[in-house]
């Protein structure tokens, strides 16, 4: 039986007539990569800030290494590295006087350790953080969270504002980290970044969790999104077969999409009998994937 670090009973927060989050309950497991996915306002900022004791809960309860997150969230803390998805700084500092402010507040020498990730990342550790580009800061709140070497990780939308060399370079930092024996707990509202990192999802909407499953599950249930320009139209019955979901069309019914999960061979079969403009076969949408799950 694996070590949880994290484990969510009940968990509920509600904001007067707002949604938050309602009665969720799941563990993350010592050492693992552990997504956190669902459109935005589904809920994810919610369930951490309240892992992190910054808000209390409306029922429920929640602990990280066996302690409880709202009594004894400041003895969590000095173990925990946090990002959180929208970033509060001293503007007037500049980038590594707030990095080493962090380091004292931790009461350890990051010093190495700040300026390897600070390269990586191709952060400017003298620039004043007023001066900042939106992926900038980011990249400031990733070296922080990190450079400090902790048990566990919590990101909350880590790569939004990162350009995708960057994104590229901070997979594999993680992926390091969690070598070394880092348990990392992330939440994204892209599909594609959760599945190149981590080990298990769950999936929230609507304050909900809907799914737990891991990265192996997901990937078997793939569905690709089948968008179709046909030289004639087609009746939609004709797509009446197992593994067909989400079938839309326009009126002429020469422009065909819908997600599939299935027999490929079968798909191709009735594919190669039409009369094809165009085709495209992509990864769905989180949001097509959660429509798909509430149907």
């Amino acid at each position: 039986m694996s070590e949880q670090m994290i484990i969510l009973n009940g968990l509920t927060k509600h904001y007067g007539k707002h949604r938050g989050i309602n009665s969720l309950s799941f563990s993350v497991n010592k050492g693992e990569i552990f997504g956190f996915i669902g459109p935005n306002g589904a809920g994810k900022s919610t369930t951490i800030r309240t892992l992190m004791g910054l808000i209390r809960p409306t029922g429920g309860s929640a602990a990280i290494f066996g302690l409880d997150c709202q009594t004894q969230a400041s003895v969590i803390a000095k173990d925990i590295g946090y990002l959180p998805s929208e970033d509060s700084y001293y503007e007037n500092m500049k980038v590594q006087e707030l990095l080493q402010y962090t380091a004292d507040l931790y009461g350890k020498n990051c010093e190495s350790r700040m300026f390897e990730l600070a390269e990586r990342l191709n952060l400017d550790l003298s620039r004043k953080i007023a001066d900042l580009s939106l992926g900038n800061r980011k990249k400031v709140g990733i070296v922080s969270a990190l450079m400090t070497s902790p048990k566990l990780v919590i990101m909350d939308e880590p790569t939004s504002g990162l350009d995708p060399l960057i994104q590229q370079a901070f997979y594999e930092i993680l992926k390091e980290e969690n070598a070394r024996g880092t348990t990392i707990f992330l939440s994204s509202h892209v599909l594609s970044e959760v599945q190149k990192l981590c080990d298990r999802v769950a999936i929230l909407k609507e304050g909900k969790l809907i799914s737990l499953r891991s990265i192996k599950e997901l990937r078997e249930a793939g569905y690709k999104k089948v968008s179709l320009t046909l030289k004639k139209p087609v009746d939609r019955n004709y797509f009446n077969i197992p593994g067909v979901a989400n079938y839309a069309e326009n009126a002429g019914k020469t422009e065909i999409s819908f997600m599939y999960n299935g027999n490929i061979t079968l798909i191709m079969d009735k594919l190669h009998m039409l009369s094809i403009e165009d085709i495209l076969m992509e990864e769905p949408s989180l949001e097509e994937i959660f429509l798909h799950y509430y149907e």
